[in-house]
């Protein structure tokens, strides 16, 4: 299943719907970049706004080639130097000329990245051709240098209607069944984020090639589901951990159905066996912390166990990959409630014998149970165990099958 995020990105600035204002700007920046005084451009606002886009939008029509380098896969003044410099050096040997495109500097944090920032800002002085910048918040002081440096382009959230011509075209190109109200619905929803409504269109419709009220009212229903799949995307498609840490803060679910959700759609999302290797060992930690919680109640693991199963997991690939995964729940809950279910009738009896003869549930459940059906394969035994416990209908049905 390929993405539609992909397949229908705009490959023009006409596609691009809502930002033009900006698209007339940053293009204007890339062909007179020579003539400038800020020899970069900082474009930020939230997700899904087409800041990315943009810039492939403009070097398609206009025949450049893109340097794309993420900011999140940087750790040092070095690293920046090679990715950022040898594309800042090589010439373009097809294009007619091309962006130095760093995306997400947001991403530029810690010790680590001491002098990352320093580093890219006299990238920007001596650079041959237009750097273009993508951030959600440039505001940290830590950007003053770079904002100062750079012409500033903001990328405001789409209203609806701009979206639903977003998802309009591309419902007609798939030749998925819709109904305006419906569609618009869906719209409304995404906070202005085009990308999540444009992964929404295609989780709901892509069976049955069809949005539907029912499926609509259905995604809605599941408030849970949906912040744990807002949750999952933040650690499996970023490789920016302030980004990833923060994934579980909102989130319904306890630590033991996050360890779950992680361990099931996991190997769906990391398809290199390295990555993944590593993933799980930050899980595996995770489960060890969980359980000296449980034995030894310090709490103060939680914070560890967050950090493993967040950015530890985040880390564990060297870039985001892709392929969209339609991220499920597992399976062992639902086994382990028709498991619980199955012994929770056993259960009651053993505690109904337990008060009788003063003992422990546990024992009973060990010494009595065993040979309890068939002591209730006797007529004459069977009712006095059923008087003398006071079984209820559904506690006799059980041992009845059992005998």
């Amino acid at each position: 299943m390929h993405p539609l995020t992909h397949t229908h990105q705009p490959k023009t600035t006409g596609e691009l719907v809502g930002q033009e204002e900006n698209m007339l700007k940053l293009r204007d920046f890339v062909l007179n970049f020579k003539k400038q005084k800020k020899k970069s451009a900082l474009v930020y606002g939230p997700s899904g706004t087409g800041k990315t886009c943009s810039v492939y939008a403009i070097a398609n029509e206009l025949g450049y080639e893109v340097i794309e380098v993420n900011a999140s896969d940087f750790r040092n003044t070095e690293q920046i130097n090679q990715k950022v410099g040898n594309a800042i050096k090589q010439q373009s040997l097809f294009a007619k000329g091309k962006i130095i495109l760093v995306d997400e500097i947001d991403g530029l944090s810690g010790r680590e990245d001491r002098g990352g920032i320093q580093a890219i800002t006299k990238l920007i002085e001596n650079s041959a051709y237009p750097i273009v910048l993508t951030a959600t918040n440039p505001f940290d002081n830590k950007f003053g240098s770079l904002r100062s440096k750079s012409s500033m382009l903001k990328f405001k959230p789409l209203d609806y209607m701009s979206i639903f011509k977003i998802l309009k075209r591309i419902c007609d190109k798939e030749k998925i069944k819709y109904e305006d109200e419906v569609l618009k619905i869906l719209c409304r929803r995404c906070g202005g984020d085009v990308r999540a409504a444009i992964n929404d269109l295609q989780l709901l419709a892509h069976e049955k090639r069809e949005l539907t009220k029912e499926s609509l009212e259905e995604l809605s229903e599941r408030n849970r589901t949906e912040n744990i799949m807002i949750a999952l995307n933040k650690i499996f498609k970023t490789t920016d951990l302030k980004i990833a840490i923060s994934a579980f803060d909102n989130v319904e679910e306890d630590l033991d159905e996050q360890l779950l959700w992680i361990d099931e759609n996991l190997p769906k999302e990391y398809t290199n066996p390295k990555e993944l290797a590593k993933a799980y060992e930050m899980l595996s930690k995770a489960d060890v912390f969980s359980r000296r919680i449980r034995r030894w109640q310090h709490y103060r693991f939680l914070v560890y166990i967050n950090a493993l199963i967040t950015a530890g997991i985040a880390a564990a690939k060297k870039e985001k990959y892709e392929h969209l995964v339609e991220y499920k729940p597992t399976g062992r809950i639902l086994k382990l409630w028709w498991a619980n279910q199955k012994s929770a009738k056993k259960k009651e009896i053993a505690g109904k014998i337990a008060e009788k003869t003063h003992s422990s549930k546990k024992e009973i459940l060990k010494s009595t149970m065993p040979y309890l059906p068939v002591m209730f394969r006797n007529r004459e035994m069977r009712n006095n165990i059923v008087r003398d416990l006071a079984l209820d209908e559904e506690e006799i049905e059980w041992l009845a099958k059992k005998a």
